[in-house]
């Protein structure tokens, strides 16, 4: 059990949501935050937040949708310990629980398969052996597949979505290609959304207007996409504009600190 030295108090959605978590470690950034601002989730609705860590996108998700019900899963149990503290600090404990659970094994008995009218999932970004482990093994199971890999974590998601529900994961784009094969056939109209790192430059250093590539200077490439489906359709697939995260001085833009700080909606 960490010790309270070992924790910090922080907060997401100004101030609206209280996270506490490891000093050291996995430490939450803006992505579950985005993931949970694309959720479509209404009054009544039910989600399941797959590898929920200390419990951020789920909070976020709750607190902006003051009336829906959300399960968190996380396998590495002194998170979901953190998880649970933190939507009891935060009061959602009538609508917000965790679990431990390991997505490569059947989900625990109070987890009814294609029951939840949304899934969403931040699934760590690199793949076993790509990468150097970190010394922390929360820090690693945070961000270096598990023997699964995303095949593991879309096959679980997709088995927990019901017909029509939708599945919500936030990635990096060069694994996109990887993540659309595994959902394609099972599920449809897909929507791709790019998170843009920041605004393109006009040729005095300035912010531009429009997302156009400026004569001498690279094209602005997206690093991060969140991918959202519905379970059992067949539309096609939607390329959407997508979100740019940050002006040319490195602050927010407006539409981005709307939705981080504001706990705004992002329309996919």
């Amino acid at each position: 059990m960490a010790q309270p030295e070992d924790i910090t108090h922080d907060s997401l959605l100004g101030g609206k949501v209280i996270l506490r978590q490891h000093a050291a470690g996995y430490r939450v950034a803006m992505d579950p935050v985005l993931l949970a601002a694309s959720v479509p989730a209404t009054d009544g609705e039910t989600v399941l937040d797959v590898g929920t860590g200390v419990g951020a996108a789920m909070l976020c998700l709750a607190t902006r949708v003051p009336s829906i019900r959300v399960t968190g899963v996380e396998v590495q149990r002194e998170l979901a310990h953190l998880a649970a503290e933190n939507i009891a600090e935060n009061g959602l404990t009538e609508r917000v629980e965790v679990m431990v659970s390991d997505l490569q094994r059947p989900p625990p008995p109070r987890l009814v398969p294609r029951s939840f009218n949304h899934v969403m999932a931040n699934p760590p970004y690199f793949e076993a052996g790509r990468v150097r482990a970190s010394g922390k093994d929360e820090k690693a199971t945070a961000n270096i597949e598990g023997s699964g890999g995303l095949e593991a974590w879309t096959a679980y998601c997709l088995g927990m979505a019901r017909p029509g529900g939708t599945i919500t994961i936030i990635h990096r784009t060069d694994r996109l290609t990887e993540l659309l094969a595994l959902l394609t056939g099972k599920a449809g109209d897909l929507v791709i959304f790019p998170l843009w790192p920041h605004q393109p430059f006009d040729e005095n250093g300035g912010a531009a207007d429009n997302m156009e590539t400026f004569p001498g200077q690279s094209p602005i490439a997206a690093k991060r996409v969140i991918v959202r489906a519905v379970a059992g359709a067949k539309g096609p697939l939607r390329m959407a504009a997508g979100l740019v995260l940050h002006k040319a001085n490195g602050d927010h833009t407006k539409a981005a600190d709307f939705v981080l700080r504001n706990g705004g909606r992002l329309m996919l």
